[in-house]
C-alpha cells in the first residue's frame, strides 16, 4: 500500500522530468510517451484510492523525510484525500489525450508534457499528505511546475500572467506559513486530525490570535482557490493553452487550493473551535461576496474562456461556501461541488478550447450559428451549461442544493448571505451561459457568416468531450449514491 502511494507521486515526477533530458524530436512517439505514463499514474493513483478504501481509510504512512518532531515529509491518503485523487486520476488522462490535437501548433511540445506530467504526480502529492508540512511543501511546488505551464507561449501575455500568478501564490504562501508556525506552537503534531490539531490546553487565552491566523491562512490557502480579492491570477492565466488552462480552473491549481482550505478548517483548527466565531463568519462572508462578484464579472465578459474563468471564481466560492459552514453537511456539499464542478468546468474549456482552435473565435458575439459549424461541441457546451446552472437532474443541482441547506442551517446573517448568495448566482449562471446557447443556436439574421475554415474538431478533440458528457451524466444519474457514498466517508 506504501509504495503504490509513493509511486503515484515520485512515478510521474521522474518520467516528465526524462522529458527535459531526452527531448524526442518525433510526436507520435511523445505523445505513446506521455499517455503510457499518465495512465500508468492514473492506475496508481486510482489503486492508492481503491486500497484506502479498502482498509477503512487507515493506511500506512510513507515517511521520506523526518527534520524535526513536527516536520514530517510524508504521505498517507484517508477517505477525503481518495476523492480528489479520483477526480485527478480520472481526468488527467481525458486532458492529455485533448492537448495532443491542441499543442501541434503551439510548439516546445517536450516542455509543456514534461511539466504537464510533473504537475500530475505533484497534485497526487497535495491529495496524498500525510499533515500540513507535507501539503505545504506539495503546494508550493506545485506553483513552480505549473508556473512554465501558464508561461507556456512566452508572449507578453503569458509572460505578465505568470508574474501575476507567482505574485499572488507567492503572497498566498507567507500567509499559510504564518499558521504552520502556529501549528507547530499549539499541537503536538502536524498530521491531519478530523476535528483539528490544536492542543486547546495550551490555546487557552490565545484564542483571538489563533482567529486571526485562521483567517489569514484561509485567504492564504484561498488565493489558489481565487478568493475575492485574491482571483486576479485566474482570469489572466486564460491566455494558457485551453489544456493547461483546463487543469488550473476545474482540476489541478483551483481544486487543490479548495482542498487545503479543507483541510485547515475540518483538519487544522477544528470546527469546535472555529463554529461561532467571528472568523467563522468572516470567510463565510468572504466566499458569499466572491461568489456573486465572479458571476456578476462572468455575465459582462464577452470573451469566452474570461467568462469561463470567472465563472470558475463564483464556483470554487461555492465550495469555500460550503467548507466556511463548519459543519458535516458543509463537508459533504464542498467535497460533491469539488466532484461536479470538476467534470463540467473542465467539458466547458474544452468545449471553449475547440471553437478557438478550429475557429480562431474568441468572443461570445462572433460565435453566431456556430452549432451548424462544430454541432458536437456546441451540443456538449449545452449540456455542460444546464450542469453548471444546477438543472434537475443533472450533478450541479444536489451539490449546490446540499451547499445551500447547510449555510443556512447555520443559523447566522454569515449564513443566510451564503444560501442568498447561491440563489442569485444561480440566476446570473442562467444569464451568462444561456446567452451562449442562444448565439449557437439562433443567430441574429443580419449576424456575419462564420468563415468556411470554421469546422469540427476531430476525433481527440471531439472523443474527451463526448466521454466528459457521457460521465457527466452518469455521475448525475448516480448522484444519490454518490451522495450516500461521500457522506458515509465524512
Amino acid at each position: 500500500m506504501q509504495y503504490l502511494t509513493l509511486l503515484s507521486i515520485l512515478f510521474p515526477c521522474i518520467m516528465g522530468a526524462a522529458l527535459f533530458v531526452w527531448k524526442p524530436t518525433d510526436r507520435i512517439i511523445r505523445n505513446r510517451y506521455s499517455i503510457t505514463v499518465v495512465l500508468i499514474t492514473s492506475a496508481l493513483v486510482l489503486g492508492t484510492a481503491f486500497c484506502t478504501w479498502t482498509y477503512g481509510g487507515d493506511s500506512v504512512a510513507v515517511t521520506i523525510a523526518r527534520i524535526s518532531k513536527h516536520l514530517v515529509f510524508e504521505f498517507r491518503p484517508d477517505n477525503v484525500a481518495t476523492i480528489f485523487g479520483c477526480i485527478i486520476g480520472v481526468l488527467w488522462p481525458v486532458t492529455t489525450i485533448y492537448a495532443f490535437n491542441y499543442m501541434e501548433h503551439e510548439g516546445n511540445d517536450n516542455m509543456f508534457f514534461g511539466f504537464f506530467i510533473i504537475t500530475f504526480g505533484v497534485v497526487a502529492g497535495i491529495a496524498y499528505s500525510a499533515n500540513f508540512f507535507t501539503l505545504y511543501i506539495c503546494y508550493e511546488f506545485m506553483t513552480l511546475v505549473t508556473l512554465p505551464l501558464v508561461m507556456h507561449s512566452m508572449d507578453a501575455k503569458a509572460r505578465s500572467a505568470g508574474k501575476k500568478y507567482v505574485l499572488y501564490s507567492m503572497t498566498g504562501a507567507a500567509l499559510v506559513f504564518i499558521a504552520l508556525m502556529y501549528f507547530v506552537q499549539y499541537s503536538d503534531s502536524l498530521s491531519f486530525t478530523y476535528g483539528g490539531i490544536l492542543d486547546l490546553a495550551r490555546t487557552a487565552g490565545h484564542e483571538s490570535e489563533l482567529m486571526l491566523v485562521f483567517v489569514l491562512a484561509f485567504f492564504g490557502f484561498g488565493v489558489k482557490a481565487a478568493i475575492f480579492p485574491f482571483h486576479r491570477w485566474l482570469p489572466a492565466a486564460s491566455v494558457a493553452p485551453t489544456p493547461v488552462t483546463a487543469l488550473l480552473h476545474a482540476v489541478a491549481v483551483v481544486k487543490s487550493g479548495a482542498f487545503a482550505v479543507m483541510r485547515l478548517i475540518y483538519f487544522g483548527f477544528g470546527i469546535g473551535f472555529l463554529r461561532g466565531t467571528w472568523a467563522q463568519y468572516v470567510v463565510l462572508a468572504a466566499a458569499a461576496i466572491t461568489v456573486i462578484f465572479g458571476s456578476c464579472m462572468s455575465l459582462r465578459m464577452p470573451h469566452l474562456k474570461r467568462r469561463l474563468a470567472y465563472s470558475t471564481v463564483s464556483n470554487l466560492a461555492y465550495i469555500l461556501v460550503a467548507f466556511a459552514a463548519m459543519s458535516p453537511l458543509g463537508l459533504l456539499g464542498g467535497l460533491l461541488h469539488m466532484v461536479f464542478h470538476a467534470v463540467i468546468k473542465i467539458t466547458l474549456f474544452f468545449c471553449a478550447g475547440s471553437i478557438l482552435h478550429n475557429s480562431h473565435l474568441e468572443y461570445v458575439y462572433e460565435m453566431e450559428g456556430m452549432s451548424k459549424k462544430q454541432p458536437i461541441t456546441c451540443a456538449v457546451f449545452v449540456v455542460a451549461s444546464l450542469a453548471l446552472m444546477g438543472i434537475p437532474p443533472l450533478g450541479g443541482f444536489i451539490s449546490k442544493w446540499t451547499i445551500a441547506t447547510a449555510s443556512a442551517a447555520n443559523l447566522s446573517w454569515a449564513g443566510y448571505l451564503g444560501a442568498a448568495a447561491l440563489i442569485v448566482s444561480a440566476i446570473l449562471t442562467t444569464l451568462y451561459m444561456m446567452s451562449v446557447v442562444v448565439r449557437f443556436y439562433f443567430p441574429l439574421k443580419n449576424a456575419p457568416a462564420l468563415s468556411d475554415h470554421c469546422h469540427e474538431a476531430d476525433a481527440r478533440m471531439t472523443g474527451p468531450l463526448v466521454f466528459l458528457t457521457v460521465l457527466m451524466i452518469v455521475l448525475s444519474l448516480a448522484s444519490s449514491g454518490l451522495y450516500s457514498w461521500i457522506g458515509g466517508m465524512v
